[in-house]
């Protein structure tokens, strides 16, 4: 049976809507495109590269950035506009989120596709946000995630919408934190599922992992 929340690979750029499905989804049965992924495998020597004087200025002597000094240098930049600055919270996820060997910091390649990542959904977020208000409605958030190519039951939506919703709005924050967990999570669950059938086998300990690691 078909699982109601992959797309396809590849995609638009970061941040354009999709065409296609249901609510601008991709077709039933397939993964989202990376929504707000670093495109493209190399990367320009450091030295060469704008983002990396604001990742030595933060940067810890292992040449790895915490939680602590990502809000810093996000608060720095001004990538959330207008909106709140992110919490630490939502920083610690960030990182999890690409944080594949559990150190619960990140290197300079992480760093640059976390940056492009937040931009992608920072221009979903203002697509939606037609006010500027630096909130969404809960159905707009839906909008949202539809947006991104994620095919989901009106069940799970509610539920993503009541964990992220604050008095019956979403927050920039909030959003992004969503984003974090909708990519981690169905990246996860993706590579476990070779046969892209929509169903994977979990040992509990690896479950586990998964999902609070996020």
């Amino acid at each position: 049976m078909a699982y109601p929340g992959y797309g396809g690979y590849g995609g638009p750029m970061p941040g354009m809507p999709m065409g296609g499905g249901l609510m601008g989804g991709p077709p039933m049965g397939q993964y989202p495109p990376q929504f707000g992924a670093y495109h493209g495998s190399t990367f320009a020597p450091p030295a060469q590269d704008p983002m990396w004087g604001y990742f030595t200025a933060i940067a810890g002597q292992d040449g790895e950035v915490d939680a602590e000094e990502l809000q810093r240098c996000l608060t720095q930049t001004g990538i959330s506009g207008s909106y709140m600055p992110f919490s630490l919270e939502t920083c610690r996820i960030m990182i999890a989120m690409l944080d594949r060997d559990y150190s619960g910091k990140m290197g300079f390649n992480e760093f640059k596709e976390l940056f492009a990542a937040l931009n992608g959904w920072k221009q979903n977020f203002a697509m939606v946000d037609r006010d500027n208000s630096g909130t969404v409605e809960p159905h707009e958030l839906s909008q949202a995630i539809g947006n991104m190519g994620y095919r989901l039951s009106p069940q799970a939506l509610s539920c993503i919408i009541k964990r992220f919703n604050r008095g019956g709005k979403i927050y920039f924050d909030d959003y992004v934190a969503c984003c974090v967990k909708l990519r981690a999570l169905t990246e996860n669950f993706r590579r476990r599922d070779a046969m892209q059938q929509g169903a994977v086998s979990f040992q509990y300990d690896d479950f586990i992992t998964c999902t609070m690691s996020i």
